[in-house]
């Protein structure tokens, strides 16, 4: 038997607590020590999404542009594909020989693969071998992280009384979305110190958020050698019921297997997909399509975070008092209605199209025409000029657009001025006259020079970046504050709802699989399908296609998981999961 020897904590009796085992700590230690390893999992798993457009030109070549992006994109999908099958390992593990070893192991996985991604040199050094080497420690990283959840999750439940398991487990839930936020704290940090230059380079300091990684988990490792075995867990190892084969109990019993699925497809796809709308596709959506720049986008859901957060806890202790059931799936439902006009607003606030009535023109300028020779195609010369348009509410719009102009051969840049004769299209020519930028390691001299041109690029290539004047920006906070509270009221009952599906034994690995399925799978690719469904949205008449169609694809499976879980799921909450 327990008996509840804390305010909410259970501790086994002396015989069922085996006899190598440390003291059982109280809840607040066992929240701490579960949270702080599942906080640093999740870091380490965010900081490659987070840093996936400065991944995609060091692990691809330069020219690949948006298939580079979307196989960045791809690798970081795969490390959620796998998850499911890290629930398979180490939900086993977790019910044959405990919990706190198992989440011990899957901490030092992640925290190695991720030091090791940070390591691997860039394809300019290693060529192919550098996507591959990272794929594999991605893969490694998905794996670990779903033998993570399961085991920090039911090892806080089985801790907590039935009356308050919803407020407690709860505390796992928001180390998502603080890992999402250390990560970014990290990175903005890092990059503002070093300057986008130094930070972007092959060896620059996007790196170190990876390095990190080691630190965060040693103190972890330490942290959790301090735990004591589930009480729960404990009893059953010392009655000698645990399981001998919790994949067979699990999924080869209809009875299991069928609440299995039905967690999966009535909750868990569901909440996955709304999770990951609400941080990374927002996220996303803000500086890939709105094109803010990066550390204003940033900046947006650190803040939108920082006042969501506490709505998990929130959440989940309401779920305590009315059931999880239905503030669940009125998350998912607020999603399916509001996605699109909510991400409308975003794009209207951003689009310069839907501003012309406010230009500064005063504030607005031009610089000068500048030319500075590839540095990997010496017969390149590439012409760069930017366009400042300034708004009456204080955002800046800065378009830079550069057309590469390829030269005819044998011409060596030795003066400031450059004289380019480009060839017309009626035959004659044109002549652009721009100074020169002299390469890394030269000097040039005063005068001019001509050269002549064998043609120009047809279309100039555009970097726009979009910095947004007080009013606006408060209102992207407040857009994606408003998507966080979704996946506060999906996130946060989650775990207790889950725990409270399956008996002790095969608790582990009957909860590991579907969460990690409808989290990694659906909710994971999230990011990759809604911008391939995008690109399958273009055409020569509307070459940005359209870019709410992305959506469609979290909206459609939340809608689904409503319909089933509003028809299958029960209420009620399972007071006893000391079975």
């Amino acid at each position: 038997m327990h008996t509840n020897t804390e305010p909410g904590l259970y501790k086994s009796t002396m015989n069922g607590q085996a006899a190598n085992e440390p003291a059982p700590k109280g809840i607040g230690f066992i929240i701490g020590a579960s949270s702080v390893g599942t906080l640093i999992e999740w870091y380490d798993f965010y900081i490659f999404g987070m840093l996936a457009t400065i991944i995609s030109k060091q692990f691809f070549p330069e020219d690949s542009g948006t298939s580079a992006l979307l196989s960045t994109l791809a690798i970081f999908a795969a490390g959620f594909i796998v998850r499911p099958f890290g629930a398979l390992v180490f939900g086993r593990l977790g019910d044959i020989i405990g919990r706190k070893y198992t989440f011990l192991l899957t901490l030092v996985l992640m925290g190695g693969s991720t030091f090791l991604i940070g390591l691997v040199p860039g394809y300019a050094s290693i060529g192919w071998a550098a996507p591959a080497l990272v794929l594999i420690l991605r893969l490694v990283q998905g794996l670990a992280l779903g033998g993570e959840y399961g085991g920090a999750a039911t090892y806080v439940a089985e801790h907590a009384p039935a009356h308050r398991r919803g407020f407690w487990t709860s505390w796992i839930q928001t180390t998502a979305t603080l890992g999402l936020f250390l990560a970014l704290g990290v990175i903005i940090l890092i990059r503002q110190s070093q300057g986008v230059e130094n930070f972007s380079a092959e060896w620059g300091g996007w790196r170190i958020p990876f390095w990190i990684s080691l630190a965060l988990v040693i103190v972890s490792v330490f942290i959790r050698m301090r735990m004591s075995e589930s009480p729960l867990f404990a009893k059953l190892k010392h009655e000698g019921k645990t399981s001998t084969n919790p994949l067979k109990e699990s999924f080869g019993h209809k009875a299991n297997f069928k609440m299995v699925l039905l967690a999966l497809f009535g909750a868990v796809m569901g909440q996955g997909v709304v999770w990951y709308t609400g941080q990374f596709y927002a996220q996303s959506f803000i500086e890939n399509v709105c094109k803010i720049d990066f550390v204003q986008s940033r900046n947006i859901i650190i803040i939108a975070i920082a006042m969501a957060t506490p709505f998990f806890v929130i959440f989940g202790s309401l779920s305590d008092r009315i059931g999880r059931k239905w503030i669940m799936l009125t998350g998912m439902l607020l999603g399916v209605i509001s996605y699109w006009p909510l991400f409308q607003k975003m794009y209207s606030l951003t689009n310069a199209e839907e501003r012309t009535g406010m230009i500064d023109a005063a504030n607005s300028s031009a610089s000068e025409r500048t030319a500075h020779f590839d540095a990997k195609h010496p017969d390149r010369l590439l012409l760069k000029q930017t366009f400042t348009t300034a708004y009456t509410d204080g955002s800046v719009f800065k378009n830079t657009k550069t057309d590469t102009v390829k030269l005819a051969p044998g011409f060596t840049p030795a003066n400031k001025t450059i004289s380019i004769i480009l060839p017309a299209s009626n035959g004659s020519t044109e002549t652009l006259t721009v100074p020169l930028s002299a390469g890394k390691g030269s000097t040039l001299s005063d005068g001019s020079a001509s050269v002549a041109a064998l043609g120009k690029s047809a279309k100039a290539n555009e970097a726009i970046e979009k910095n947004m004047g007080s009013s606006v920006y408060w209102q992207l906070i407040l857009i994606v504050f408003v998507q966080i509270i979704f996946v506060t009221m999906v996130y946060g009952p989650i775990a207790a709802f889950l725990v409270e599906m399956f008996p002790t034994k095969i608790r582990y690995t009957s909860m590991s699989l579907p969460y990690h399925i409808g989290n990694g799978v659906f909710g994971g690719l999230v990011p990759f399908l809604g911008t391939l469904i995008v690109e399958f949205t273009k055409t020569a008449d509307k070459p940005a296609g359209n870019p709410l169609a992305g959506l469609l694809y979290p909206i459609g499976v939340a809608a689904v998981c409503f319909i089933i879980g509003a028809i299958y799921l029960r209420n009620k909450i399972d007071r006893n999961v000391m079975d």
